[in-house]
């Protein structure tokens, strides 16, 4: 993902900073007793449809073949699977569109909001509702214009149908606040339990101190219900000054999220010049950014405390210098490619244009295969169908979508 050369102004203290757990090996806890048994269930029915880097293996992964359902995407930014076989993708100039399972690619979809399309930003994930044969429910992220500029929006709708146009379309969240940057929005979105969503947001590069702060969403990872309700039970809710639908902070710019099938809530995130992170998002944790990095800034310089750890921050489970531009996120869960992949974690490389596919033991990752390097394409998505097969998205103004098959 291209960057700008520029390097972060120097932090300058603030308020409402938490006091979380500390940045160091250590697994994040889990769902809460009450929310584990929806947890286990959700990832159930979803299955059909270290800080410190390990030595890992570096092989070419020989095990599958991509095979091109579609193409002539511009930049396509995520994938959701209709029950009918068909998929919807959005791509990031603004369009939302239905793609045939013979692989045609119909026309923009009516009825979606204003987007403020440009740099980094644009329509970006797309998720559907896991009662969507019920009640043709998804959301969506995108860039919002607004006053000061844009910010990362989630919003409902129902899809019509025809498949033709977006019905009942209603922002349910907004960043903020809305600055000048077209960088860092993240926006990845993960259903939870059937009302909990959970949205990655960026700290739009410019403003990466107000990740440390509670009184913006800037660098955070927030949780809200899927009518945009604040959840009680939220970390902060009680604090004076701090936004409500905050769940985490101290991030940098998070392109990829999913459920584990333990339930948990895994991310990734991309790193300054090096220092790529997987994170195990927790309620209150806060992972860093910008007081501590793996990575450098792009002058060279080192980032906050020039520190990969400090007291008080929670490290990644993994890091990757260097970066490896990460984007989409998986888990297999599917039996479709033996069961050597089964648990396996899968992420796009946007810089070094590979699948990685990351065998795990329980939180720390063991060992790393790289798919699809000798096409030369960005990834930037990455899904399980319902048919347990992996599919990819390709970025590029010709972006394709793959279907990985076992040989």
């Amino acid at each position: 993902m291209p960057h700008l050369s520029l390097t972060p102004p120097p932090l300058t203290p603030k308020p409402l900073i938490p006091k979380p757990s500390h940045r160091q090996t250590v697994t994040p806890p889990g769902p809460s007793p009450g929310a584990r048994g929806a947890l286990a269930s959700l990832c159930a029915a979803m299955a059909w449809a270290g800080a410190v880097t390990p030595a890992l293996s570096n092989a070419t992964d020989e095990a599958i073949t991509p095979v091109r359902v579609a193409q002539g995407l511009a930049n396509p930014w995520a994938v959701a699977f209709l029950p009918d076989g068909r998929f919807l993708v959005t791509e990031r100039k603004g369009n939302l569109r239905v793609v045939e399972a013979n692989g045609t690619v119909g026309p923009p979809l009516a009825g979606l909001p204003r987007i403020s399309a440009g740099g980094q930003g644009g329509l970006l994930d797309v998720v559907l509702d896991t009662g969507f044969e019920r009640n043709r429910t998804l959301y969506f992220c995108f860039s919002e214009a607004g006053d000061g500029g844009s910010s990362t929006a989630l919003a409902r709708a129902e899809l019509a149908a025809d498949a033709t146009r977006l019905d009942k379309v209603k922002v349910i969240f907004s960043q903020q606040p809305k600055v000048a940057s077209t960088l860092h929005f993240g926006c990845r979105i993960t259903q939870t339990a059937p009302d909990v969503l959970f949205l990655t947001l960026g700290e739009r590069f410019n403003r990466a101190e107000d990740a440390q702060t509670l009184d913006n969403h800037h660098g955070k990872v927030v949780r809200i219900h899927t009518d945009g309700r604040v959840p009680a039970d939220n970390p902060f809710v009680k604090q004076a000054g701090a936004l409500p639908e905050i769940w985490s902070l101290g991030h940098r710019n998070p392109q990829g999220a999913a459920l584990a099938p333990d339930g948990r809530l895994w991310i990734h995130e991309h790193g300054p010049r090096g220092g790529d992170e997987i994170n195990l998002p927790a309620p209150g944790a806060n992972f860093g950014w910008p007081q501590v990095s793996f990575g450098t800034h792009y002058s060279g310089l080192s980032v906050g405390s020039g520190k990969s750890a400090l007291p008080g921050l929670v490290a990644p489970v993994h890091q990757w210098t260097p970066s490896i531009a990460p984007s989409g996120m998986a888990f297999v869960t599917s039996q479709r490619y033996g069961p050597g992949w089964q648990g396996n974690l899968v992420v796009g490389s946007l810089k070094f244009t590979h699948l990685a596919r990351l065998e795990l033991d329980g939180t720390r990752v063991v060992r790393e295969h790289k798919l699809l390097a000798d096409r030369g394409q960005r990834i930037r998505d990455v899904r399980q169908g319902p048919d347990g097969l992996l599919y990819v998205l390709t970025d590029s103004s010709n972006g394709e979508l793959l279907r990985l098959v076992p040989r």
